[in-house]
């Protein structure tokens, strides 16, 4: 009785301690911060393997061809020498033209956020990590599974803008629903442009949508459409409908994106065994011949646009078909992805993902397994690294800060390790001597407070610590700790004048939005 008296009295304690602490000193977040990997690049293939995948691709552009379904993109493609016959959706392109104009396209370009720090270089070791994207559910403990809303969208914003280790938006993080699908890209740019300052994302759906993006963003830089497309401040992904086509809203998205200077990333929707060869080889071979003709055509448009190859080839479950993550195939396939990149002098694209239905140790577990190839690998974008669930159907809550502590690792993972006559520590174990400790020397206690990695979400309290504590899991505390960020959240600031130029232009898009569903 007394020592459950004292327990009891413990937890009171602490959770005193906890409700007097503001949002803020509750979370134990890294710092804002570039990253660079000082690492060489993985490479899993041999040179001669890496050339046959190359030649493989070039032979099904040349031989087989992909078919392009917009007429104005099979101008393009036959005024800059592609075979396009009359009546006929498909184009062959020589190899010798797709390596011409893939190698007009930046391998280093810059993305401009609402203020100079927020500046984003892709290419080279540089790594980006992206919020997720695209998904038509979210959920928590509390509300479940659910359509994707705007309040749950704007939250998300609030987090990314909130996450230090997030660089940026890979998408909408989840699709707001109960917004007419004519004009929810409106109040969604509204949303990035006032809720964050970080680099976003315009959906490449037809023109006009990313060009009210383009219009939103100039308004809210100050720039002009000419003065933009050098300062490109958005990104749109691009995916193939594959195997070998590239649908009609995708490439007029993409058309308006590169003829002014927004960046596009390409990326094949190769899962082997449905879209492309049970075969890994074969799937990264179809994936890259893909991405080749489209980053080819990025080029046709606009020389010198900035363009991101990107890799998405994983394989899918053989007895029920549904798409797997975070497998071993994915992993090969990622750094092979890397390794295609880097060939063509590209930056890559790749992704954090998971096929796991809960936020649970599975969805933690293929997590590892996707992002130790992205980092090994040299991606400089990382695709939904925060939040992503059941194959990207839904957007976690829980899982977006269970993946906030793994990219927190994996960035104090490619800090360079110190070597140095003070790190050796020769003096300090002079001191110490045999059979001693040191936690009370000077060396130590100069470092203390910065030598480690601080975990955002980890416990590492002992059991009893823990217990008295409220016995929480990993799940249960992302759940406070994305609570809590919310309730630390601040907007960043925008003149009043730029906030009503924005809200008049949304206002006056929405008499005759001119979008065919």
């Amino acid at each position: 009785m007394a020592e459950a008296g004292r327990r009891t009295r413990r937890r009171e304690r602490t959770r005193d301690r906890a409700a007097s602490e503001s949002p803020k000193q509750r979370i134990k977040q890294s710092v804002w911060r570039h990253l660079r990997s000082p690492y060489p690049p993985l490479p899993l293939v041999s040179e001669d393997e890496l050339e046959a995948i190359h030649t493989a691709s070039l032979r099904i552009l040349s031989e087989i061809g992909i078919d392009f379904l917009d007429d104005t993109a099979r101008t393009i493609l036959k005024q800059h020498g592609a075979e396009v016959r009359g009546g006929s959706e498909r184009v062959r392109l020589d190899p010798e033209m797709v390596l011409e104009y893939v190698a007009k396209a930046p391998s280093e370009f810059t993305l401009h956020g609402g203020r100079p720090e927020r500046d984003l270089t892709f290419g080279s070791n540089h790594v980006n990590f992206c919020c997720i994207a695209s998904a038509p559910f979210c959920s928590d403990l509390e509300g479940g599974r659910r359509d994707g809303n705007y309040a749950d969208f704007n939250n998300f914003c609030r987090l990314t803008q909130s996450a230090n280790i997030l660089h940026m938006f890979g998408g909408y993080p989840v699709e707001p629903i109960d917004l007419p699908p004519d004009t929810r890209h409106l109040d969604c740019h509204y949303s990035f442009l006032t809720l964050s300052d970080k680099v976003h994302h315009a959906y490449s759906l037809g023109r006009q949508r990313p060009s009210d993006a383009i219009d939103m963003l100039c308004i809210a830089r100050g720039e002009t459409r000419d003065s933009i497309a050098e300062r490109p401040g958005m990104h749109s992904i691009i995916n193939t409908s594959s195997p070998l086509r590239v649908d009609i809203p995708m490439l007029q998205g993409l058309m308006e994106m590169s003829a002014h200077g927004q960046a596009i990333c390409v990326t094949p929707f190769t899962l082997s065994g449905a879209m492309s060869p049970v075969t890994i080889a074969g799937a990264l071979a179809q994936q890259n011949a893909e991405a080749l003709a489209v980053i080819a055509f990025t080029q046709m448009v606009r020389a010198g646009a900035p363009v991101i190859y990107g890799g998405f080839t994983s394989n899918v479950d053989m007895r029920s078909g549904a798409p797997a993550f975070g497998t071993p195939e994915y992993a090969k396939a990622a750094l092979v992805g890397g390794q295609l990149a880097r060939k063509y002098g590209l930056p890559y694209r790749s992704t954090n993902a998971n096929a796991s239905n809960a936020p649970d140790a599975q969805a933690a577990w293929e997590s590892m397994m996707s992002l130790w190839p992205v980092i090994l690998g040299h991606t400089n974008m990382v695709m939904h690294a925060a939040g992503w669930l059941e194959g990207g159907l839904t957007a976690s809550f829980e899982k977006f800060v269970i993946d906030l502590e793994l990219l927190q690792g994996m960035a104090s993972f490619i800090e360079p390790l110190e070597i140095s006559e003070a790190s050796l520590a020769i003096d300090a174990i002079k001191d110490v001597g045999p059979g001693g400790h040191f936690f009370g020397t000077p060396h130590t206690l100069e470092r203390y407070e910065t030598a480690f990695y601080e975990p955002l979400l980890s416990d590492w309290r002992n059991f009893e610590s823990w217990e008295e504590a409220g016995s929480l899991d990993a799940t249960a505390r992302a759940n406070r700790l994305y609570r809590a960020m919310l309730d630390a959240y601040e907007a960043p600031k925008i003149d009043p004048a730029i906030d009503e130029e924005l809200k008049a232009y949304m206002a006056k898009r929405r008499e005759n939005p001119g979008i065919q569903q």
